[in-house]
This record gives C-alpha cells, sequence and structure tokens, in this order.
C-alpha cells in the first residue's frame, strides 16, 4: 500500500502542504470519507450534489492523518488538524484528480509491475475478472475492485497494491476522449486488452469510430513500455476479438504504425487464441474447447451467454501471454460468477427463473442477453423485460428501434419494454416487426413493468430483465423473486 512523506507528495502533485508535518506519513488514499482508517489520506472532490470537502473534518476525526482538499479550509478544519497532527493539502490547480493521477503515477513507476490494462464497449469487468482468476496461483495480482475503472477509480486501486504485487490488472473505462490516455499513462500497461467496439457513451463521442479512437489511446503506452523483471521476455501487445468489426481498424490505424504487436482471439482457424465446440448448456452457460498454439484445454464456465466465451478467450489470452499453462489458466476461470446485477441467474420462490442484467446495457450487450434469453432451456414461457438504454445521444430513437426490432427477432413469448419515449420507439419496432400485439407490453418503470408481468409468471418462465442502470430495473428483479 502506498505510503510516502507528507513532503514528497507535495513535491510530486504539486499540492500545497497547508498545514503539518512535512515528515509526516502519507498513506492509504480513500475518496469517502467513511472509510478512512486510522493513519490513511482523504482525497475531496467536489460532486454534483455533495462537496467532499465539507467531510475533511469527519475524515481527520475518523482517523485520517491527511486530508487532500480542493478549496481552501476552514479555521476549525485546522484547529482539528493540529489537535491531531494531522496534515492539509490543497490540490493544485483545485483538481483532485489530478492530484490522484500524479500521485499513482510516480507509486507505478517505483514498482516493478507488469500491468495489464482492459478496455473496451461492454465486458471489461468481466474480463477482469476471468483475467484475474486466471493469473492467481502463477502471480501475485492486484486488480479493480468492482467497477473502480475511471480516472478516480484507477489510481485508487494503483494506490491500494499490497506489497508483493507482481501483476496488476486494471480495467479502464472512459466517457471522454483522453481519458484512456491519462489512465494508462499512470498504470502503463505492458498487455493490453480491447474486449469489443460497441455504443456505449456514443452519446460523448458521436459515433463508433471516435469510440474506437478513444479506446486506442491505449496502444502508445502499450509501446512504449519497458519490460518488468515479473515476466521479462514478455513484449507489449495488444489482444482484441476477432469477430469485432472495429479490430482491423484498430489493428491498421493504430498498432501497426506503433509496431505494437497484436493478438486476435476468436472461432476462426486463424486465431492465436481460439474457441471451438461452443455450446450453452440448458442453464445458458458456456462451455467450450480452447486451443493455442499445441495445447488445448476445456473450459466450463459458470457464466451464462455466448459473450462470455470471448471475454474468456480473451482472459485465456493474457494468461497464455503470461506463461500459465492453457489448462490451467482453464480451471480457474471455471468458478468465475457473474457480479451482481451482471447476467445473474436467480431461481424464483414461484418456480420461475429471472436472469438479472441490470448492471448497464448498451445495444450490443442488450443483443447478447437476448441470445442468451433464446438459448437458454426454458420450460415454460420466454419473457424479455427490457429497458431504454442511456447516453445514446442523437443515435438514440434509430438505436432503440433496432434493440426493439432485434427483441422481436428472438421471439419472446411475452416483451414488456420499460421507460419513456425510447421505449415507445423499442415497442413499435418490435410490433412492425412481427411480435404481436398481445405480446407487447409498455410500463413507465420498474414497479409498473412488475405489476404487469410478475402476476403472469409460472412455474418454468424464463425472464431476462436487462436496461441501462439509471432505469432502476433491478426493482423489477426485487419484485420477480421475492
Amino acid at each position: 500500500m502506498f505510503e510516502l512523506p507528507a513532503e514528497k507528495v507535495a513535491e510530486i502533485t504539486r499540492a500545497e502542504l497547508l498545514f503539518g508535518d512535512c515528515a509526516q506519513l502519507v498513506r492509504g488514499v480513500v475518496t469517502d470519507s467513511r472509510e478512512v482508517e486510522p493513519g490513511g489520506t482523504y482525497v475531496a472532490f467536489k460532486g454534483e450534489r455533495v462537496d467532499g470537502n465539507a467531510f475533511a473534518q469527519s475524515a481527520i476525526e475518523r482517523g485520517a492523518r491527511a486530508v487532500v482538499l480542493s478549496d481552501a479550509p476552514t479555521e476549525e478544519l485546522l484547529a482539528l488538524a493540529e489537535a491531531r497532527e494531522a496534515c492539509v493539502f490543497r490540490a493544485a490547480d483545485d483538481d483532485p484528480t489530478a492530484f490522484l493521477l500524479a500521485l499513482a503515477g510516480e507509486w507505478r513507476a517505483r514498482h516493478d509491475w507488469l500491468c495489464v490494462g482492459i478496455t473496451g464497449s461492454v465486458g471489461k469487468t468481466t474480463t477482469k475478472d476471468l483475467t484475474l482468476a486466471a493469473l492467481e496461483g502463477s502471480y501475485a495480482v492486484h486488480a479493480n475492485k468492482g467497477n473502480l475503472n475511471s480516472v478516480i477509480g484507477v489510481p485508487l486501486t494503483i494506490l491500494s497494491a499490497p506489497e508483493g504485487t507482481q501483476i496488476l490488472v486494471c480495467e479502464m473505462g472512459m466517457n471522454h476522449p483522453g481519458e484512456i490516455e491519462r489512465i494508462a499513462t499512470c498504470a502503463r500497461p505492458r498487455v493490453g486488452v480491447i474486449t469489443n467496439i460497441g455504443t456505449s457513451h456514443i452519446g460523448y463521442l458521436g459515433s463508433r469510430e471516435a469510440i474506437a479512437r478513444a479506446k486506442a489511446e491505449i496502444c502508445p503506452v502499450l509501446a512504449s513500455s519497458s519490460p518488468s523483471k515479473v515476466a521479462p521476455d514478455v513484449e507489449p501487445a495488444l489482444i482484441l476479438a476477432s469477430a469485432d468489426d472495429f479490430t482491423g481498424y484498430i489493428e491498421e490505424r493504430f498498432a501497426s504504425p506503433l509496431h505494437l504487436g497484436t493478438i486476435e482471439v476468436g472461432e476462426g482457424e486463424t486465431d492465436a487464441l481460439r474457441a471451438e465446440d461452443v455450446r450453452l448448456d440448458e442453464a445458458g452457460k458456456a462451455s467450450f474447447t480452447a486451443i493455442a498454439g499445441a495445447e488445448r484445454a476445456h473450459v466450463a464456465l459458470s457464466l451464462t451467454g455466448s459473450q462470455a466465451v470471448i471475454d474468456a478467450l480473451l482472459a485465456l489470452a493474457v494468461a497464455y501471454r503470461l506463461d500459465v499453462p492453457l489448462a490451467r489458466a482453464a480451471e480457474r476461470i471455471a468458478h468465475v460468477s457473474s457480479a451482481d446485477m451482471r447476467a445473474r441467474v436467480i431461481k424464483a420462490p414461484g418456480g420461475w427463473t429471472v436472469i438479472d442484467d441490470t448492471y448497464n446495457a448498451s445495444p450490443s450487450s442488450l443483443a447478447a442477453a437476448l441470445d442468451t434469453l433464446a438459448a437458454y432451456d426454458a420450460q415454460g414461457k420466454r419473457v424479455a423485460v427490457v429497458g431504454t438504454v442511456g447516453e445514446l445521444g442523437d443515435e438514440a430513437t434509430h438505436l432503440h428501434g433496432l434493440m426493439g426490432a432485434y427483441v422481436a427477432a428472438v421471439k419472446p413469448d411475452l416483451a414488456c419494454f420499460v421507460g419513456g419515449e425510447d421505449a415507445d420507439t423499442m415497442a413499435e419496432a418490435a410490433s412492425i416487426m412481427g411480435l404481436s400485439h398481445e405480446k407487447v407490453l409498455r410500463a413507465k418503470d420498474a414497479l409498473e413493468a412488475a405489476e404487469l408481468v410478475v402476476g403472469a409468471l409460472e412455474p418454468g418462465d424464463l425472464v431476462l430483465v436487462k436496461a441501462s442502470r439509471a432505469l432502476g430495473l433491478e426493482r423489477f428483479s426485487e419484485a420477480a423473486t421475492k
């Protein structure tokens, strides 16, 4: 875990040490005052609703030995800091994000970790969890908790790495151009993964090509990365899914000019690591044979859906690159289960099954979830409870129409579209594409959807619940499984 003298922290980050002993050791950074541990450091952020500077006093009372502000301290705070022998910093330019990135970047530079950077539109967290599992047992691995994958989350991940860490697995998310560059520059990955190029955040970036450019910001950092003593023979490489229609674009436009090696995974004969005999069992769980060179391994996942196969191949490719035998990695990823609200299969007391995939959604992840619904061996009705998808910008109406059409294509026995006007668009498109009127329901929110759907469920039915997180569709899942 990070630990440096206050004077050195100020030098690295250009923060002003307003009060405290220059020799005071600063360690253990958090951004939530409730998570402060004795001797730790609290960094205050100003949010839309809450100003973290207001909780600096609480952080010191909880035992923080340092607080980093993005505003001027009160006299009361300075008096408390003096009484508790705590340091008070003010971030340069009142920018706590830049403070964290600078501090984490320096801490990263002081350690000979090999970093794996994972980005992409969907599947990042699952691929990160699978990669962590594939490497554990062969290396001492540290990774993001949950989805701490932002310009704030990744520095916190770096600063919390325990002593003895060898491999750092960093999920890297973004909303705007330049964020992947900032995160990657801080983490310095040697091996990179781009899961796919979808439509997540297209409202911010404008097009899938712009999304591809933003994800490819990892390429220059990979190409210029230094070898690690952990795996000195590992050359920098970018791992991609061969079936993604932007893989060639990224390779030709960004990787090749930098002489950055690329590795493709998928189901093609030319893929460096490929899957054969892909199957989904009656519970929708995927299995396949993984092949890399002369090595073959049977992979049986606890994850549902065909998308899990690609995520698993990407993780196995990372492990294979780091000299973990394919069979060992395959065995280790077998027990990785879905995170909360990510394709979590719940058996309801009423006898039906709910696939709770309400953590978030994009058009491509919705299509993958619908494919799982269609492939799952259901004894009763197949029901799709589908909510609107956010951050689609000017493409929202068009893409919601396509999503509605895809719902019709998988032919559920009942479909409930949840949300506002975009849900109307989905419902209309589903009807136009052949889903009969009696199979289409509309609900303004999760609770209304529960009123319409739950009473119609019977033992043996299968229900997919999928939408953007902002819609709160997990409340439907709670009602359907209580």
